[in-house]
């Protein structure tokens, strides 16, 4: 088993963002300042904005009075319906400092593993690789390609292209959804334009994940933390998490309808942090039926 570098959308890579980094406060902007070199600011501003602005859209004042979600080991069962699967979407996470994502020392804790399957390797629509099986891993591995495919291109138009395929009908506006929001961000306060520079490269890599809940066989809000990297006139890296809700439709893990769920802990994959916040350990199998934890 292993942990590959996704890739997608004819083999680019991925990055990360952040939109008006005026709105920071001195206190943020001199803690990212203290990564030195011009890429680290330019993808810690911006993801840590994109997260920041994500979380004041959602609202999750109230992670510290409501039991903090840290995932789930049950398979799926019987299925509740909407009122269920709002609970499950808007449950907060554990609230995490604003250098959370930045670089750490591994933890001694057991954080456990997620077996993901490795899929087919079929190409879907919006060019987004799927294949993947009818379970909430298989909707993890899904997840991960949508975001890879999106932040691998940093284009506002991919980003619209590819939730138009993958999001079905009663969900955010393509503008607002995470990972598009994420890449405007970026490319904002990188002062790149509409685009990613030609000489600036960006990889992504699945490093965990975990399952928040399910409900029914064909519903799960799952969440994905990506080790991110970036190359432009220097070198950074930093941590990105998502969670969406994810319908079993037609074949495929689409994303579902209802309101975003409440942010993923971003965090620096096997630190410390990331063990609290619930995340395990990304292993990919070459199983194509089922994943699992451990």
């Amino acid at each position: 088993m292993h942990t590959p570098t996704l890739l997608s959308r004819g083999q680019s890579s991925v990055s990360s963002g952040a939109a008006n980094v005026n709105e920071w406060s001195r206190g943020r902007l001199l803690g990212v300042l203290s990564g030195a070199a011009v890429v680290a600011v330019v993808l810690l501003v911006g993801l840590g904005y994109a997260i920041h602005l994500g979380a004041a859209r959602t609202g999750t004042s109230d992670a510290t009075t409501r039991r903090v979600a840290t995932g789930v080991t049950t398979q799926p069962g019987q299925s509740h319906g909407t009122a269920r699967r709002d609970e499950i979407a808007a449950q907060p996470m554990l609230p995490v400092p604003d250098n959370a994502p930045q670089p750490a020392e591994a933890s001694s804790l057991k954080a456990g593993t997620m077996e993901v399957p490795a899929g087919t390797g079929l190409t879907g629509p919006a060019l987004v690789t799927t294949g993947f099986p009818h379970t909430p891993e298989g909707a993890i591995a899904q997840l991960a390609q949508i975001d890879a495919a999106v932040l691998s291109s940093m284009s506002p138009q991919t980003a619209r292209e590819v939730y138009s395929a993958w999001a079905l009908p009663g969900g955010v506006a393509p503008e607002d959804w995470w990972t598009a929001t994420t890449v405007d961000s970026f490319l904002n306060s990188s002062g790149m334009g509409g685009a990613l520079a030609p000489d600036a490269a960006v990889t992504v890599e699945p490093a965990a994940a975990l399952i928040k809940g399910n409900d029914g066989p064909d519903w799960t809000t799952v969440c994905v933390l990506l080790k991110v990297s970036a190359t432009y006139r220097s070198e950074a890296q930093t941590g990105w998490g998502h969670c969406e809700r994810m319908q079993w439709v037609g074949g495929r893990w689409m994303i579902a309808p209802g309101q975003p769920p409440a942010p993923a802990p971003a965090t620096w994959p096997g630190s410390t942090l990331a063990a609290k916040a619930g995340w395990k350990t990304w292993q990919t199998t070459t199983s194509t039926n089922t994943g699992g934890e451990h």
